[in-house]
């Protein structure tokens, strides 16, 4: 029967296209929107045939106090633009068709169209010039707000959902975004935790904002992630903040800080003239390529002489934090190049800005929720598995955390 079926498709197709123009049959007023439409219009007349309980002018009506009573016009949109369809009704007026309910207007793939136009940075005003460009429909703001302020609730259980006991790694960062409040416009930091779970595949625990980047606000971060069900993180990837490795020992004693290596050489950089730069990058490269944890103190020793005189800052910024500095040199190679640096965070970071900077300034928190989140549900199509050999990856962490990896 199935193949039977194929094959009445197949005929049906070939009697459409036979002799049809590329516009003909995808113009906006072409053979594939009229099967739409009749496509729509069949099924709406199917589920009022089975309201009635007979077929149209099947003498089966008679004296059941219920028939047709013509149709009523309706303006739809989906994703190919403005669709006009003939909706049946019944004389009693209780038919409640489900393919195109009453109040309707949109069919799926519009607000898939909305929402991804959205996520992409585009604003309100843009959403509907595109919409108007390309298929000839005019869209209000406030269809399009209906349309996004939908996400909130999805955004809102993904916020909230539980969470794994165990994460192998975890990436701090933050991004930021200016909102407008009471007419002025603040800036204001999102904060993302990125981790790398116990399958191997990265997974975006949530997003909070907040009104600077800070010490204190991670801490909440990090009690509300251990109130969602984290009860240990092996490592935590993070950048120079002050208080940032307190922070997460108040909540996670057992987790291994690893300062970002990219973050490190920003901050000492600053200290070094444009002048001496290259030859200071040049040196501190041989303290984090080092092999051992014993090269790199000796590297650092060697940086020291040469610059420690002329830049003291630039030296003390890595004295003072080698203890954060040092995890990453008791891995194997693969497992380095994923902690050493929030560089996993860092990218999504770029691409979230990109975004943002389209948009200019925010008008409420929601909105930026909306947008991000969008986005983020984008940008995860693309992810890739940060360590490759994953399995031998998890097998060195079970030896390195005994006791502390699910089995």
């Amino acid at each position: 029967m199935a193949k039977r079926n194929h094959d009445d498709l197949d005929q049906l197709l070939d009697e459409l296209t036979k002799n049809a123009t590329a516009e003909e049959l995808l113009s906006d007023s072409g053979t594939l929107k009229e099967m739409k439409k009749r496509l729509v219009e069949r099924a709406l007349e199917a589920e009022l045939t089975d309201h009635l309980g007979y077929g149209k002018h099947s003498p089966d009506g008679r004296g059941t106090g219920n028939s047709r009573n013509g149709t009523t016009g309706k303006r739809l949109l989906d994703g190919d633009g403005e669709m006009q369809i003939s909706v049946p009704r019944d004389r009693n007026g209780d038919f409640e068709p489900q393919l195109v309910r009453k109040r309707q207007v949109r069919l799926p793939g519009f607000d898939e169209k909305v929402l991804w136009l959205y996520g992409s940075g585009a604003t309100t005003r843009e959403i509907q010039s595109q919409l108007q460009e390309l298929y000839d429909v005019e869209v209000s703001p406030a269809l399009i707000s209906r349309v996004t302020d939908a996400v909130l609730d999805e955004v809102k259980v993904w916020q909230n959902r539980p969470l794994d006991e165990v994460y192998p790694i975890v990436y701090l960062d933050a991004v930021h975004v200016k909102i407008r409040t009471d007419g002025r416009v603040q800036t204001r930091a999102v904060y993302l935790a990125l981790a790398v779970n116990l399958s191997g595949q990265k997974e975006l625990l949530g997003l909070w904002i907040g009104e600077a980047e800070g010490a204190k606000f991670w801490l909440n971060i990090l009690t509300d992630l251990q109130n969602r069900g984290v009860k240990d993180i092996l490592i935590c990837s993070v950048d120079g903040l002050k208080g940032f490795p307190e922070a997460i020992a108040s909540v996670f004693p057992q987790t291994e800080v690893q300062l970002c290596i990219v973050h490190l050489v920003r901050n000492a950089l600053r200290y070094v003239t444009w002048k001496d730069r290259k030859a200071v990058v040049r040196d501190m490269k041989l303290i984090y390529r080092a092999t051992t944890v014993e090269a790199a103190e000796q590297a650092l020793e060697a940086f020291d002489e040469i610059w420690g005189q002329k830049y003291p800052m630039a030296v003390k910024t890595w004295r003072e934090r080698w203890e954060q500095v040092t995890p990453f040199f008791y891995y194997p190679e693969e497992i380095r190049r994923a902690i050493y640096t929030t560089n996993a965070v860092e990218s999504l970071n770029s691409s979230l800005r990109r975004i943002t900077r389209k948009r200019g300034a925010f008008p409420t928190e929601d909105s930026v929720r909306k947008v991000l989140y969008l986005a983020l549900l984008r940008a995860s199509k693309k992810w890739t598995m940060p360590i490759k050999n994953w399995p031998s990856a998890l097998n060195y962490f079970s030896l390195v955390f005994e006791g502390r990896v699910p089995v």
